[in-house]
């Protein structure tokens, strides 16, 4: 006599499931665009971070601004400076050339990005932007360097 199943077998639904989780889990990201949205978030929060370590470092060193003297590799002291109010390591801009490494602004006017680095700071003003001019996920007229 030959039995015959009738349905599937618990751990067969089981893996069914889990398959169909993981398919979910990678493609809604991708579907709803939620992964560009929580970049920009990422962005506006670090930068809200060390925008807060300059005004503090500011705050200590009266009213004076961090220096930063070279671009890139050269800008190691603002790291250095930096250390006391940005807890672990300098973080890396998520967008554009993805470092942590800093172009320096000359001037009392605006920073403009020139997408050379991850970041841009001019010590004159203390302003510290994201030095990326591609468009936000959330506005098609903003870049990132506008956060």
């Amino acid at each position: 006599m030959v039995r015959r199943r009738n349905g599937f077998t618990l751990i067969e639904l089981v893996v069914v499931i889990l398959i169909l989780g993981i398919l979910a889990g990678v493609g809604a990201p991708k579907l709803f665009s939620t992964s560009g949205l929580a970049t920009e978030n990422g962005v506006r929060q670090t930068l809200s971070i060390i925008r807060d370590s300059i005004e503090l470092y500011s705050a200590d060193n009266g009213g004076t601004f961090p220096t930063c003297t070279g671009t890139g590799v050269g800008a190691t002291n603002f790291h250095g400076l930096m250390a006391d109010y940005v807890r672990g390591k300098f973080p890396a801009s998520p967008v554009g050339v993805e470092d942590n490494l800093i172009t320096v602004a000359t001037g009392t006017g605006p920073a403009v990005a020139n997408n050379a680095t991850g970041w841009m700071y001019n010590p004159t003003t203390g302003e510290f932007i994201c030095n990326c001019t591609a468009d936000t996920p959330s506005a098609d007229t903003g870049n990132y360097n506008e956060l």
